[in-house]
């Protein structure tokens, strides 16, 4: 399996490279369980969700799911674990182990800011043993500021890193198959922008959303991040300036050319909103030629297709 592609359901339709094992004795199963802690966004409280068919059967029989609401205060109590006793025929002996696990994921859920715990299977094999075999852990990205130690343990491969420097940078940066570099604030806006690119014969390599709170030094971040794919022939920089203002970008977009001196590539300017006279003045005098502004968002998008035709 070591070096070659695995393709499963949850994969990408060209699989993902294998590049470690981990290797687990063989466990004679008896009864598999499906064990899971989550929020209830209906009832706005977690929710324990077990089921005596886990596995791969989970999928498909979805309605086997018995559901334990909880206060994260009060944890599993004894009225809830006398409940699952009775529920899956557990055995004493087996219910303390069962309570012990439970009690261990509220904890883990409660302290690490955990969105999703999932057991699955939990088996009891055919000594009697309840056992762990599989786990999944979803944790709230917004709350990695309070989760250091988790977020040392994360692993990028090489072709997230992108995804990855632009997250600690607090941008949304996300990876498609053309060749237009785009630069947004707002997913609105970069679906949008996504839709008329593509109406006009062009198709977009990225979207990286600046967001609300982007600062000069990020924003230059992020050009040099678009600037480093390979794929990129052309850039185009659509901001509707509200919180993040006109002449603010253009400040950036003027920073980070001088940084990097000058763009290699062909970039599109389209600013509305917040201070977009003064925007507009510092891209018109900045004497940089390989920058066009344009005002109208259809006119944009036409020009950035056609520039970006011109360079194939």
């Amino acid at each position: 399996m070591l070096g070659y592609s695995l393709v499963t359901k949850q994969t990408p339709p060209g699989g993902l490279p294998v590049n470690k094992l981990y290797i687990y004795k063989s466990v004679d199963i008896a009864q598999e369980y499906y064990v899971a802690i989550t929020f209830d966004r209906e009832r706005y409280m977690p929710v324990l969700l077990m089921s005596d068919d886990g596995g791969v059967n989970i999928e498909s029989n979805v309605n086997k799911l018995q559901r334990f609401w909880f206060h994260l205060s009060t944890g599993i109590t004894p009225e809830i674990a006398a409940y699952i006793e009775a529920q899956f025929g557990f055995s004493d002996d087996d219910m303390s182990v069962v309570t012990h696990i439970l009690r261990q994921l509220v904890t883990l859920f409660r302290e690490k800011d955990a969105t999703l715990l999932e057991l699955n299977p939990l088996v009891r094999t055919t000594e009697g043993s309840l056992m762990c075999l599989d786990a999944k852990f979803n944790f709230d990205d917004s709350a990695k500021f309070r989760q250091p130690e988790l977020v040392s343990l994360e692993e990028h491969s090489p072709g997230e890193k992108d995804e990855y420097e632009a997250s600690k940078l607090g941008l949304s940066y996300i990876r498609l198959d053309g060749d237009i570099g785009v630069i947004v604030n707002g997913a609105g806006l970069a679906m949008a922008t996504n839709d008329l690119v593509t109406l006009y014969g062009g198709n977009c390599a990225n979207f990286l959303d600046i967001g609300g709170g982007a600062t000069k030094e990020t924003l230059s971040k992020a050009f040099s991040i678009l600037q480093k794919d390979a794929r990129t022939k052309a850039l185009f920089i659509n901001i509707y300036g509200g919180i993040v203002r006109c002449d603010m970008i253009a400040e950036s977009i003027l920073a980070a050319a001088a940084t990097t001196g000058g763009f290699n590539i062909p970039v599109v300017v389209r600013l509305q909103g917040t201070n977009f006279d003064k925007g507009f003045k510092l891209i018109q005098n900045s004497g940089l030629d390989n920058i066009i502004f344009e005002a109208d968002f259809d006119q944009a998008a036409k020009k950035i297709v056609q520039l970006t035709s011109n360079t194939r």
